[in-house]
């Protein structure tokens, strides 16, 4: 029998949108195990902790399952991506594209992580039509500014989303 192939599904997650769910259902069609890794990435200063965007994860996998909750995990992770993909034995990392500039710079990383393990491939997952524009930074940033974000969110993120702004908010005020 063959080793099961894990795949790593990286990113920051701040918040989660609708197009990371997407990526995240494809992705269970490539690998026989996902793994969600949620960077720390405190250089962007993310709106959400990290604990907060691994439970936003979590609640939306506890949605998507249907019994099969063995194939799909989060995990937060603090270091190099080769190395956690190493210290959990993936062979795949998957990445979500929604267009030719996320590719130019997603290729350069695929280089340079084949550089540093060339038995760890990278799979590019194209974003699913309705989803193409939604990127987490401008889900914030439409936030912030007074706009529905539900469109672009899971309804349980979006909530999560108000709740975060309006307690920064009281913090300012």
């Amino acid at each position: 029998m063959s080793k099961p192939r894990v795949g790593i599904y990286p990113g920051t997650f701040d918040p989660v949108t609708n197009g990371h769910v997407d990526i995240i259902g494809r992705a269970t069609r490539v690998v026989d195990r996902l793994i969600i890794a949620v960077a720390a990435n405190p250089g962007k200063g993310p709106l959400f902790s990290l604990q907060e965007r691994v439970e936003m994860l979590q609640e939306q996998l506890s949605l998507m399952r249907n019994g099969d909750g063995s194939r799909i995990e989060v995990r937060p992770f603090d270091k190099l991506l080769m190395h956690f993909v190493q210290d959990v034995g993936a062979t795949i990392i998957l990445r979500g594209l929604r267009a030719v500039s996320d590719f130019e710079y997603e290729f350069q990383m695929a280089g340079m992580n084949t550089r540093l393990n060339p038995h760890v491939e990278t799979v590019f997952l194209m974003a699913s039509e309705r989803q193409q524009f939604i990127a987490s930074r401008f889900v914030k940033e439409v936030a912030r500014l007074g706009g529905d974000v539900a469109p672009f969110v899971p309804p349980e993120v979006a909530l999560r989303t108000a709740k975060k702004l309006a307690q920064q908010d009281r913090r300012f005020a």
